[in-house]
């Protein structure tokens, strides 16, 4: 599998720093992209994260949950660095297991209920199209993401979470494989050779790290993926990335008592 660029199509050099904005490349490195092979794409890779966490640049902490079998995470991963524009941020890219959402929360998936299965892809294809992203749904769907929420929790350094080219990796696996399964073993196999994770995907750290994310979401109320989190609050959903940029920010709206206000719980009418 080719390495992918790291341009988020936001291009902007830093003075200070010789970074651009969007991908933290420097100049040399962006113009030099298409003649290195992947060995070296990689080590431009592993530099982005210390760029983006360097003294001056990490403003901001953003928690982003994720489930490769969701495709509206697909499009709000893809649409992040352009919605952050111009931000200092970091990202702490945490896969979960959107099935154990659904069950602790009694709630079923948009592909359980036929009709609404009909429109989320309908309205997905819709949006990447408006978006400009590519996007290609598998063949089957809903299919099982545990091996590739393994493989990318497998992939992340000690004490800490998966990076943003192996979420990119496994995500595009599954919305850009030209309608592949995403659950092919060779495919999967393929993957596995190009991230070279640091554990193994199937054993027992990999499956307790995705437990634990998957846990901690549970505990912090996230009930949907995506789910970003900025300045102890949580935003749901492709359609929040604007509320989430707002925030960033630091539009008063999210500091006045509404904020409160509308989240608090009230007496209702409960279905039986």
């Amino acid at each position: 599998m080719a390495v992918p660029s790291p341009c988020t199509q936001v291009c902007a050099i830093d003075a200070g720093t010789g970074w651009c904005a969007g991908c933290m490349r420097t100049v040399d490195e962006i113009a030099a992209w298409g003649s290195l092979d992947d060995d070296g794409k990689r080590a431009v890779w592993q530099q982005l994260p210390a760029r983006r966490a360097a003294p001056g640049m990490a403003v901001k902490h953003i928690d982003f949950w994720f489930d490769p079998v969701s495709p509206f995470a697909y499009l709000a991963f893809e649409r992040l660095p352009e919605a952050l524009a111009g931000l200092s941020y970091r990202v702490a890219y945490r896969p979960i297991v959107f099935g154990a959402l659904l069950k602790h929360w009694e709630h079923k998936g948009p592909a359980e209920i036929e009709p609404k299965r009909q429109w989320t892809f309908r309205q997905v294809h819709w949006l990447a199209h408006r978006l400009g992203v590519p996007m290609a749904t598998p063949p089957r769907h809903p299919f099982n993401p545990l091996a590739l929420s393994r493989l990318a929790w497998a992939c992340a350094a000690p004490g800490s979470t998966p990076n943003r080219f192996v979420c990119e990796s496994v995500l595009r696996h599954v919305w850009r494989g030209q309608g592949a399964d995403a659950e092919d073993e060779a495919r999967l196999c393929a993957l596995h050779a190009a991230l070279t994770p640091r554990l193994d995907p199937a054993g027992d750290a990999a499956k307790q790290a995705l437990r634990d994310a998957t846990s901690a979401a549970v505990e912090q109320g996230i009930f949907g993926v995506p789910t970003i989190g900025i300045d102890g609050k949580l935003f749901w959903g492709l359609d929040a990335l604007d509320m989430v940029a707002a925030c960033a920010n630091g539009d008063p709206w999210f500091d006045a008592p509404h904020w409160q206000r509308e989240g608090a719980s009230r007496p209702g009418l409960a279905r039986t």
